[in-house]
C-alpha cells in the first residue's frame, strides 16, 4: 500500500537553484492520492471536537470541503482581498517575496464556536498566523491546524506555538 509521500512529485531547482518544489497536484490527480489524503485529514480529526472547517484558497478549499462534507460540518472560505461579496475582516501577511492579503466574512464565524484549519501547506506559517487571527478576532477558537505537508527547513512551526498542528507528512528541507 502506497503511502500519501508516495503521490508528492518532487521538481529539483523550482522555482529557483537549490530548492526541490513539492508538488501537491500529483496527489490530487490520482483518485488513490485523493482519497487517502481526505482519509488522513479525517483521521487527525477523529478525537478533536469542532464546530466548523476554515481553509484558504484554493488547495485549502480542495481539502478542506471534502473533510466538511464527510464529517457533516460547515466550511468558511478564506480568500485574497476583494472576492467576498459581504464584510469582511482582514489580515496582511508576509510572503517569501512581498505581503498579501486575506479576507473572511464577518458573519462567518461566531464567538466560541470551534475551529480546525485545513491547508495544502506550512511552509513560513504566515497565512496560517493571519488565518488564526481572524478566527480569533471573531471569537472563534483554533483547536487544530491540519496540512498535507510541512517544509520544516521554513520553521513555519514556530509562528504556530500554542496551537495543535498536524502535517501528514513533512519534509526536513525547505
Amino acid at each position: 500500500m502506497k503511502k500519501l509521500e508516495d503521490y508528492v512529485r518532487s521538481i529539483p531547482d523550482f522555482p529557483k537553484l537549490g530548492i526541490i518544489f513539492r508538488d501537491v497536484t500529483s496527489i490530487l490527480q490520482d483518485a488513490d492520492g485523493l482519497q487517502l489524503a481526505i482519509d488522513s485529514l479525517l483521521d487527525s480529526l477523529k478525537d478533536v471536537e469542532y464546530d466548523l472547517i476554515v481553509g484558504p484558497e484554493s488547495r485549502g478549499f480542495i481539502f478542506g470541503v471534502p473533510v466538511a462534507y464527510e464529517a457533516h460540518k460547515s466550511f468558511v472560505p478564506v480568500r485574497k482581498k476583494g472576492k467576498l461579496p459581504c464584510t469582511t475582516v482582514s489580515a496582511e501577511y508576509e510572503l517569501e517575496y512581498g505581503r498579501a492579503v486575506i479576507e473572511m466574512h464577518k458573519d462567518a464565524i461566531q464567538p466560541g464556536q470551534k475551529v480546525v484549519i485545513i491547508d495544502d501547506l506550512i511552509a513560513t506559517g504566515g497565512t496560517l498566523e493571519a488565518i488564526i487571527g481572524l478566527v480569533e478576532q471573531l471569537g472563534g477558537q483554533v483547536v487544530k491546524i491540519c496540512c498535507i505537508m510541512e517544509l520544516a527547513g521554513l520553521n513555519g512551526r514556530e509562528k504556530l506555538s500554542g496551537y495543535n498542528v498536524e502535517s501528514i507528512i513533512t519534509y526536513e528541507g525547505k
